[in-house]
């Protein structure tokens, strides 16, 4: 019988429920404030610090970040096939937890060094970037790879993937919140914090500090549960061979959906979270206080995602907790750009315009990371069905194919924000509040356009995702009948 035949006919009954420790979840989740802070300091810093604050042209800085991110989400699948293929007595994933975080954190550093003169500094940015794409990669990966390890249940997955968006927007907004408040602070010469050169060094120093920091303990706080022979040695193979089954994995139809829709997504999330910065500073133009008040939205928003997603889970599933979530997300953020440019919104810069631009930017980010949550959930759960048709469990490469769509997705969001700068006519080392209104006005049209667009084509394509709970358990159930019989037609053990 092959293994939809199982699933169809209910064969075999489905897994018990299964429960992770707290504890497990912590250390697991912990992790990812590594890649946190990475992806907040390239999503909101990194493209004003290079281009306001160095000097570099905006779309010099965009290409730079595209080219490594280009470059380096062609290393991901190879770092998913090779962590797959680990054979260590502390397991497959545990060795690159423990080798990548010192030189990780280093790289960081370099990166925030720039060098002073002025035509080595877009190689050196290209270079640094992908060094540090690549070591967050071999920390990552390996890291994202365990949800579907630690349980194939259809629910912990989700709890694991919630406190792992939990410590990422945890890291990324500390450091968000350490910068607005210590280490870009204005003075005599620098009116505006962010443009002030002086706190950079110091905001990749403590980052690069806590990365290594977080990622050592998370693998510590897993050891005793990971660390052990996987049960098959891997056979020698030959990098074709490895292409194939790359390929072979990442084509899954429920994969290419899934993937698709995460790239449209992530383009426009990184879009949004690269040109945050500019909105803030020369469109609604906040105080100090505004910048120190952010991030604990921002991290009210993901608290209230963690504590919501699973009840959604349960009663909408995982997709169509993404598709609705997505365009909730959507409206409640380009509202208040359109009420702006309507005429309808209060005084750019007072108190009232940023309370009530807080009240919509904390729906907004709710809804958002329930998406982010959801597809990644999903993804984990494309393990098993890939398996029913390969014969292998490739957590690594579907981590590295999350990780590849979303560096690409990321460098076309760095790079449309790039050129939306450079399109509106935002002068370089512009000052707050004496930019033509013309301007302003191009750029956020110009902005809302692309993100509605992206929302509306990512929430389609979300909504064809074949996989819902009930498939998952009878798939489960079926690989375990097979498992059982190996002889079963059309199923692989």
């Amino acid at each position: 019988m092959s293994g939809d035949a199982v699933m169809e006919q209910g064969a075999v009954s489905t897994p018990a429920p299964e429960r992770l420790p707290t504890r497990l979840r912590l250390f697991h989740g912990l992790g990812s404030a590594a890649y946190g802070i990475k992806d907040n300091g390239f999503s909101t810093f990194l493209l004003i610090f290079y281009s306001q604050v160095i000097g570099l042209d905006a779309k010099l800085v965009s290409l730079a970040l595209m080219l490594a991110l280009v470059v380096d989400a062609f290393i991901d699948p190879v770092i998913g096939h090779l962590s797959d293929r680990t054979y260590t007595r502390w397991g497959r994933r545990l060795p690159w937890l423990y080798i990548a975080p010192v030189p990780l954190a280093l790289s960081w550093l370099l990166l925030w060094t720039p060098p002073a003169d002025e035509t080595l500094i877009f190689p050196y940015l290209v270079l640094v970037a992908i060094l540090v794409r690549t070591l967050i990669s071999c920390c990552e990966v390996p890291s994202q790879s365990l949800v579907a390890e630690l349980t194939t249940d259809y629910d912990e997955r989700t709890a694991l993937i919630r406190f792992r968006y939990l410590f990422a927007w945890g890291g990324g907004l500390l450091l968000f919140f350490l910068a607005n408040t210590v280490f870009l602070r204005a003075d005599a010469t620098h009116k505006h914090g962010q443009l002030n050169p002086d706190g950079y060094w110091l905001y990749g120093l403590t980052g690069a500090v806590l990365m290594a920091t977080v990622v050592v303990i998370s693998a510590l706080g897993q050891h005793r549960r990971i660390a052990r022979l996987p049960d098959v040695r891997p056979e020698k193979t030959s990098a074709l061979s490895a292409l194939r089954e790359i390929i072979e994995s990442l084509r899954h139809p429920a994969a290419l959906i899934l993937l698709g829709g995460a790239a449209i997504a992530i383009s426009s999330s990184q879009m949004t979270f690269t040109i945050s910065n500019f909105l803030y500073l020369y469109v609604w133009e906040f105080s100090e206080t505004g910048f120190a008040l952010l991030p604990w939205l921002l991290m009210v928003g993901v608290l209230a995602s963690f504590i919501l997603v699973q009840p959604l889970h349960r009663h909408l599933g995982k997709r169509g907790t993404a598709v609705v979530c997505a365009l909730v997300s959507v409206v409640f953020w380009v509202a208040p750009f359109a009420l702006r440019l309507a005429g309808f919104w209060p005084e750019v810069g007072s108190p009232q315009s940023t309370y009530l631009l807080f009240a919509f930017v904390l729906v907004s980010n709710i809804n958002a990371v329930m998406v982010t949550i959801s597809a990644q959930s999903m993804l984990a759960d494309v393990v098993e069905a890939s398996q029913a048709e390969t014969g292998r469990r490739t957590e690594g490469v579907f981590a590295a194919g999350w990780m590849f769509v979303q560096k690409c997705a990321t460098a076309a969001g760095i790079g449309l924000t790039g050129l939306l700068v450079s399109y509106s006519g935002l002068p370089r080392k512009a000052i707050p509040g004496q930019v033509e209104q013309g301007v302003i006005d191009t750029l956020t049209l110009s902005y809302c356009v692309i993100v509605v667009i992206a929302a509306l084509a990512s929430t389609l394509i979300f909504s064809r995702f074949p996989i819902t709970r009930a498939d998952h358990e009878a798939r489960l159930a079926a690989l375990s009948a097979a498992r059982i019989n190996p002889d079963a037609e059309g199923m692989h053990p």
